[in-house]
């Protein structure tokens, strides 16, 4: 149906389980360095739709995958210790997908449970789940009269609600500040009718630290977001809009969209009021485009 779709196999990432180390609570980062921290966290925080898959292990997840969920309280911290709000939440929806090689009525009340909290920590609405009980040997499920079309309709309700919104591109210069801005709050204020993207001719190793800083002061959440270039960011998408943060931008990507070029000065390093200034005349220009559609 077009959705972008990556897999991450959790017995196969380096999670370490958590320590409690109290650290994502004071501060809302984890300190410890694995791939939580380098890979998954952003990808939670970039996809509009999670779907956990699992076996039932003792009435719950795997251990691999229970420890992916018990690391995601960094990003349950951000939302409930730090009050702020992850622009993505609004759209975000989780599903849990799960067998059990037993039949008892309970199965799967411990995983529904721990589903439930997991994507509330996450920024996604529980939205479903399908599970199957005696699901034991190999060739199990090929058996099962049902599961296809299951699997099918369900896709389809994950989808539907995503499938006709507009597609904005905010194209920066390195895509660490004004375009992640832009994108952030097209996400938070119409989420449900902007599929909002951000990229970057030269994108940058990492975010502007002052910009999470006077988007926090919105309580927006601009943690683990990754810049990327504007190939990668529309890699099997067609924009109906890109905006250009500047006149000096050069050629617009995406020559078949319609093009909107903002003139936006660029924030001046270690001045917080400059970028305020521009977060808020950003804020309004993004307005205005929802306006309009």
């Amino acid at each position: 149906m077009g959705a972008r779709t990556q897999v991450i196999e959790a017995d196969k990432q380096n999670i370490v389980p958590c320590k409690e180390y109290i650290v994502c609570e004071k501060k809302g980062f984890c300190p410890i360095d694995d791939d939580m921290t380098r890979q998954i966290y952003p990808l939670l925080r970039r996809a509009e739709i999670i779907v956990a898959a699992t076996p039932v292990f003792f009435y719950n997840t795997t251990a691999q995958l229970k420890a992916l969920i018990d690391r995601s309280q960094t990003l349950w911290a951000r939302k409930y210790k730090l009050q702020l709000t992850d622009p993505g939440r609004n759209v975000r929806r989780g599903f849990m997908l799960a067998v059990g090689a037993t039949k008892g009525k309970n199965l799967f009340e411990g995983l529904h449970l721990t589903a439930k909290y997991f994507f509330d920590a996450v920024g996604a609405k529980y939205t479903g789940s399908l599970t199957y009980r005696k699901i034991e040997h190999k060739g199990d499920m090929e058996k099962h009269p049902t599961v296809m079309a299951d699997v099918k309709q369900a896709a389809e309700d994950l989808l539907k609600p995503l499938l006709n919104r507009k597609v904005i591109l905010f194209a920066g210069q390195r895509d660490s500040c004004r375009s992640q801005m832009a994108c952030a709050f097209a996400q938070f204020l119409a989420g449900d009718k902007i599929e909002a993207l951000s990229g970057g001719q030269a994108p940058a190793d990492k975010i502007d630290p002052q910009m999470v800083d006077v988007m926090q002061e919105r309580k927006i959440d601009m943690a683990f977001r990754i810049p990327q270039s504007i190939e990668k960011a529309v890699s099997g998408i067609k924009p109906d809009i890109v905006v250009t943060m500047d006149q000096a931008a050069g050629p617009a990507p995406c020559s078949e969209a319609e093009i909107e070029k903002w003139t936006l000065p660029k924030p001046a390093g270690g001045n917080l009021d400059s970028f305020r200034r521009v977060r808020d005349e950003i804020e309004v220009k993004v307005k205005a485009i929802i306006g309009q559609l």
